[in-house]
Order: structure tokens, then sequence, then C-alpha cells
């Protein structure tokens, strides 16, 4: 094993027990009433992602004192951008769900070194699935090896879409020859694309870095594709760390998937 895979390994190791405890802290919660804050009309915070971003900070900043920390509950002194590598977090992505007990939610932490994501997690513990990468070492739901689908396009595809995007953003007239599922998560979206569950998801919507960047090394890691809807690669931990637009999907059917939401081509 390389040092690069080796040092890969270690912070995989770390990862994966950080990401285990803070989803055991959302799911003790998930249910139960707790104080609720709009961040924006659409975007809530609750005690749940304050708690599981305070674990995740806690435990990985501990570990690796001189990683840099990106997450969306936590201000952002810049401090990053001088850092090898850096955390981004997102403590619970999908927290309108969450809060409905509706369980598509998921803890989404990556470690991005040099604008790429290296290392992976993405957790539902409402669903008891754990998803992980690491940069050259594959894709693993609950310790399995998992690829993408084989779908070429020739027959109907399975897409994933937000029930914001499929209502307002006309998902079912885009892909009307397609089965199109409503899922909350972005990041849990991802990592069902990963699994082979769906063919490809995207977002005509700008997305920050703790939303796609962990689920981004795992379709590519489980042999898929990730671009912005114009085609372009996504660099993580700039300024600001911010994406308009994301699609990820098998890879075969990615240039078809780009072309029906060329509309929304923005970046």
């Amino acid at each position: 094993m390389s040092e690069s895979l080796s040092s890969y390994a270690d912070d995989l190791a770390l990862l994966t027990g950080a990401v285990e405890a803070g989803g055991a802290a959302a799911l003790a919660r998930f249910g139960t009433d707790q104080k609720v804050w709009q961040k924006t009309e659409h975007h809530p915070v609750c005690e749940a992602d304050h708690e599981v971003d305070a674990i995740l900070h806690e435990q990985l900043m501990t570990a690796r004192p001189d990683y840099g920390w990106l997450s969306e509950e936590t201000a952002d002194d810049g401090s990053r951008l001088t850092c090898k590598r850096t955390w981004v977090v997102d403590p619970i992505d999908g927290t309108n769900s969450y809060l409905k007990n509706i369980p598509e939610f998921a803890v989404s932490v990556a470690l991005v070194e040099n604008g790429k994501p290296v290392v992976a997690a993405v957790f539902n513990p409402a669903n008891e699935e754990l998803f992980l990468a690491s940069l050259g070492g594959g894709a693993r739901l609950n310790g399995n090896p998992i690829a993408v689908t084989e779908a070429t396009g020739e027959t109907d595809l399975h897409i994933l879409a937000s029930r914001s995007e499929h209502r307002e953003a006309g998902w079912p007239e885009l892909f009307s020859s397609c089965t199109v599922r409503t899922v909350s998560s972005i990041a849990y979206k991802f990592a069902l694309v990963a699994a082979g569950r769906f063919d490809a998801t995207a977002s005509v919507w700008p997305k920050s870095d703790w939303d796609i960047c962990a689920g981004h090394l795992l379709v590519e890691e489980a042999g898929g594709r990730v671009t912005s809807i114009g085609g372009a690669p996504l660099i993580y931990n700039g300024e600001p760390p911010r994406h308009r637009t994301c699609a990820a999907s098998n890879g075969r059917v990615h240039d078809s998937v780009l072309a029906r939401l060329s509309d929304f081509h923005k970046a």
C-alpha cells in the first residue's frame, strides 16, 4: 500500500468512527421534539444539527488539528484555505425530512485535498446505511463493495430528484420517459446512485461543498461520473465553496442527462 493510500486508510478509519457517533446522536433525536431555527425560509436548523456538528468537530479536529474545517453549521473563518487537507461537513443533510420524521437524511463528511475529495462518508442511521469511500480504494455500503448501474439509456432510466425540484423545475416533463423518484438529501441521492439503485441524479439549484462533496467521491469510486450540468468539473474547498449546479450518474447516461437539463446550464 502506498504512503498516500495508507494515509487515506487512517483518515477513513477516523472518519468512520466520527460519523457513526454523529449518526447515533442524530438518530437519538429523530422523531423527538427539539428547538428549531430558520436560517432561511426553506432551510431550518435544529438542535441535532448543532449536536452532531460538535461531535464531528471534536473527534475529527482533535485527531487532526492541522486539517481545515468547513461545515454548514460552523462559521467559516477562512483558515481552511491555507490547509493541505480540509474536512467538509454537513452534520445532517436533509434537515427538512429529518424534522418531518422521514428517513431521507444523512450525516455527510468528506476530506478534501487539492480541491478533490479523497475520503468520504455518507451515513443514514435511520436506514442503517453507511456509505464509505477513499480515493483509489473503491466505495462500500456497510462493508460491501458497490458499483453504479450499467444502464445505457436505451431503456427507461431511474432518476432521483428533490421534491422541490420535481415540483418546481419540471422534472416530470424533462424525464417523461423515465421513472423519477423524489428523495430529500442530495448527499443521500448521490450515495444511492453510487450503490446502483438509481442511474442518475442532479440539481439545477445551487449546492454548497458540504452538500455534495462526500457523495461525489462515492459516485466516482463506484464507477460513475460527477460534473456540473454544463459538464465542468467540480472543485472543492474554494472561495466561495458553492456550485451553481451538479449532476451524478453511472457515467454511461451522463451526457444524455446533461442534455435534458441543458436549459439550466449555468456553470
